[in-house]
C-alpha cells in the first residue's frame, strides 16, 4: 500500500469558488517517501492580498504557470490507487476532488487526516494544528505555508506515526473506507482483491493455519457478512482477533463450491468449523440367506469390515427406504427386519405368507433378487458435467453410490468420456457429498448425467 502525503495551497477557503495556486505531493510506501511533485499552478483566477501575506504567492508568481488541468494526467498518476493523506484532509481532498470534477474527471480514492490520528497516537496536546505538533516532535518546517514545506512535515509526521502505531493507522483508513468491520491484522489491500465469484474460501491465522472453511456465491460479500453481521457473535469475535490472510479457490457454481467445502472441512478440520466436522454414523441395508434358504434384510450401523448394500444417514432414513420397498415388492415385514414376530394373515399386504408357513424361498427369492438388482442399477457411477469457472470451460464430477469419487476441470468440448475421465483427480469419500447431489440432482438436465458402466 502506497500514500500520497499532499499540501495545497489556494485563493480561498471554498472549494466551489476558490482555485489552486500551488501542491506538493510525496509518495510513501509505507517504509520511506520514494517520489516528490511540487508545482505553482496558475488559478485562473486573482489572489486575494491576505492570502498572499500568509503564503507568498501572487499573481506574477502564477501567471506562467500551468493550470489544474494541464497538470491534471501528472496529478491522477501520482494520487489515484493511493492513500490520499493530508493534515485536516477534507481541505485538501475536497479542492483537488473539485478541480477533477471541474474538467470531467471523477476522483475518489481512500483518505487519511493527520490530525485525527495524532489525537490518537499522540494524546495529550493543547493543539494539534501542523505547527504545534512538529514543535512537540522536533519536526522541522523549513517553509510553513508553502506547499512542499507543509507537505515534507506532515510526511515526517505520517512516518513516525505510521511506525509508533501503524494499527491506528490501518483501523483508521478502514473506518474512513467503510472497511472498519474488517479484523484489525486483516490487510485491506487483500479485502480488496477478494473476487465477487462463487467458490470456497480459507480464513488463516498468523501462523498461516486455516481456521475456517466456508463457500459462498460471492466470496467477497460472505466474507464481510461474518464480521458485519449479528448472527453468531462469539464465533465472530473469535475469527475477528485470529484472521490474517484469506485465501479462495473459485468453482463457478454453488454445488462444486458445496462438494468443495464438504471434501475441505473433512480434509483440514478447521477448529471454528463445527458442522461438517463430527464423525457421521452411516447406517445400512445389509442383504442375506437364512439357514432356511430365504433372503433376508438387516438394518444396522455400518463399520469398515462390512459393506452393505445400500447406505443411509440415519436409522430412521433406513428404515424409511425399507418399508416402501416391502410395499413394492411384495415383501415379508418380518424377514426384512422389520417386525420381530411372525406375521398374521390380513396383518400386512405386503406378506404372502413366507413367515409363518411352509413355503419354499424360491418365488420370494425372486422378489427379493428384484429389488437388489434395481438398487445396484441405481448405484452405478454417474459423470456429470457442469459449467466450470468460466465460459470457456466445464467441470465434472463422478459420484461413487451417490458419494463424490473425482472431479476436476477441462476446456475442451470435444473431449472423449474416457479423455474427461482421465483429467479428473479423485478424492477422499466424504458422506456429506451425497446429500448435496441428492439436493441438485433435480436442477441439472438428462444430457448432463451419463450413466457409466462399471456397476459398483
Amino acid at each position: 500500500m502506497e500514500f500520497a502525503i499532499v499540501d495545497i495551497e489556494t485563493t480561498g477557503g471554498a472549494a466551489s469558488t476558490c482555485g489552486i495556486t500551488e501542491i506538493a505531493i510525496l509518495i510513501h510506501d509505507g517504509e520511506k517517501v520514494i517520489e516528490e511533485f511540487e508545482s505553482l499552478i496558475n488559478p485562473e483566477q486573482d489572489i486575494p492580498t491576505y492570502i498572499t501575506g500568509l503564503t507568498g504567492i501572487d499573481n506574477s508568481m502564477v501567471s506562467d504557470a500551468p493550470t489544474f488541468e494541464e497538470l491534471s494526467d501528472k496529478l491522477w498518476d501520482l494520487l489515484h490507487g493511493r492513500v490520499f493523506v493530508a493534515h485536516s484532509v477534507n481541505f485538501d481532498y475536497g479542492f483537488v476532488r473539485a478541480c477533477f470534477n471541474a474538467i470531467g474527471r471523477e476522483f475518489k480514492v481512500d483518505k487519511l487526516c493527520t490530525v485525527r490520528l495524532a489525537r490518537k497516537i499522540i494524546p495529550g496536546l493543547s493543539s494539534y494544528s501542523l505547527g504545534r505538533i512538529c514543535e512537540t516532535q522536533k519536526i522541522p518546517i523549513l517553509a510553513r505555508h508553502r506547499a512542499m514545506g507543509d507537505a515534507r512535515a506532515t510526511a515526517i509526521l505520517f512516518d513516525q506515526m505510521l511506525k509508533k502505531d501503524s494499527q491506528t493507522v490501518f483501523q483508521a483508513l478502514k473506518k474512513n473506507s467503510g472497511e472498519a468491520f474488517l479484523p484489525p491484522n486483516f490487510p485491506i489491500t487483500k479485502y480488496r482483491k477478494i473476487p465477487e465469484a462463487c467458490g470456497v474460501y480459507y480464513m488463516m491465522n498468523e501462523k498461516g493455519n486455516v481456521v475456517y472453511v466456508g463457500k459462498a456465491i460471492n466470496i467477497k460479500e460472505r466474507f464481510k457478512n461474518h464480521f458485519s453481521g449479528q448472527l453468531l457473535p462469539s464465533l465472530k469475535q473469535k475469527l475477528k482477533e485470529e484472521v490474517v490472510d484469506l485465501k479462495w479457490e473459485i468453482t463457478g457454481t454453488e454445488f462444486l463450491a458445496l462438494l468443495l467445502e464438504a471434501l475441505e472441512i473433512k480434509r483440514i478440520w478447521p477448529k471454528y468449523n463445527n458442522a461438517l466436522k463430527l464423525p457421521k454414523t452411516m447406517w445400512g441395508l445389509f442383504h442375506y440367506e437364512d439357514n432356511s434358504g430365504f433372503s433376508r434384510f438387516q438394518i444396522a450401523k455400518v463399520t469398515k469390515h462390512l459393506r452393505p448394500l445400500e447406505s443411509f444417514f440415519s436409522s430412521d432414513e433406513a428404515h424409511a427406504f425399507l418399508k416402501e420397498a416391502i410395499d413394492n415388492f411384495d415383501l415379508c415385514p418380518r424377514l426384512c427386519g422389520i417386525r420381530k414376530a411372525a406375521c398374521k394373515p390380513g396383518d400386512y399386504n405386503s406378506c404372502q405368507g413366507e413367515c409363518f408357513s411352509q413355503s419354499k424361498p424360491n418365488d420370494y427369492n425372486l422378489r427379493v433378487a428384484e429389488l437388489v438388482a434395481r438398487i445396484k442399477e441405481s448405484q452405478k457411477e454417474i459423470l456429470l458435467t457442469i459449467p466450470g469457472k468460466s465460459e470457456e470451460e466445464y467441470a465434472a464430477c463422478v459420484f461413487d453410490r451417490g458419494i463424490l469419487s473425482k472431479y476436476g476441470f477441462y476446456s475442451d468440448a470435444s473431449l472423449s468420456e474416457t479423455e474427461i475421465l482421465g483429467k479428473l483427480e479423485p478424492v477422499p469419500s466424504v458422506p456429506e457429498t451425497f446429500y448435496i447431489l441428492k439436493q441438485f440432482i433435480p436442477t441439472f438436465k438428462p444430457e448432463q448425467i451419463k450413466v457409466l458402466d462399471s456397476v459398483l
